[in-house]
């Protein structure tokens, strides 16, 4: 017993609590903003890579592969780093979403124009990561849909993938890499399913609150 009454330490607990300061809100140039402004800035330098000297020169195809390679390691980081160190900013929202999906589509459609990959391949996994990401703005007001497992596979396998067709390969490599895109397609097409079922899920519940709110009226008790 401290003879200090409860409502009193309580009082003064909160009023401590509510002085203490907030964290300072990051700043656009913070290492998360700069990994995905440089993601940015790789995608026209890797087209130019790729498409040197008529695009089939395997030198330039390495350094082209280098330049991608760095691309999803970046990806790897800046999200990382900003929900651990509270880098989190409305710019990198934006940004980084759009860096992963032009720097993979930069790669795809170079790889199609080329020869080396079929087109209806880049257009399933263009318009997946198009839609998914349009269907996550649509469905942002009522809640967030989250990476899932299936997801990072699915991001993992396009990127070793197209990682594969961007390098000059030929024999068992060039077999192999047939089967892993294969396995990118699929988990493309899969996981692409899984989020819209899950998109249509929040949008019921959004739709269920909402109606169930105007039914309510202000400051009466809900019926239980």
């Amino acid at each position: 017993m401290t003879g200090v009454p409860a409502s009193a330490a309580g009082s003064h607990h909160h009023r401590a609590a509510a002085s203490a300061p907030a964290a300072p809100a990051a700043g656009l140039w913070n290492i998360a903003n700069i990994l995905t402004m440089a993601r940015l800035v790789l995608v026209p330098g890797f087209v130019l890579l790729m498409l040197h000297n008529g695009g089939y020169d395997p030198a330039w195809r390495a350094y082209a592969w280098a330049a991608f390679a760095i691309a999803m390691i970046t990806d790897l980081f800046d999200g990382h780093l900003a929900r651990r160190y509270n880098l989190v900013t409305d710019f990198g929202k934006i940004a980084d979403p759009i860096a992963d999906k032009a720097i993979m589509g930069a790669a795809l459609i170079c790889l199609s124009a080329l020869g080396d990959l079929p087109w209806w391949v880049t257009g399933v996994i263009v318009f997946r990561e198009l839609g998914i990401t349009l269907m996550r703005f649509w469905v942002i007001r009522i809640g967030v849909i989250p990476a899932s497992r299936g997801g990072k596979m699915k991001t993992l396998a396009q990127g070793v993938a197209v990682g594969m067709y961007i390098l000059v390969l030929t024999g068992p490599l060039a077999t192999l890499r047939f089967w892993v895109m294969a396995v990118a397609v699929a988990l493309t097409v899969l996981t692409g399913l899984d989020y819209v079922r899950q998109a249509l899920v929040l949008r019921r519940a959004g739709r269920a609150a909402e109606s169930v709110g105007a039914e309510e009226e202000p400051g009466q008790e809900p019926a239980r």
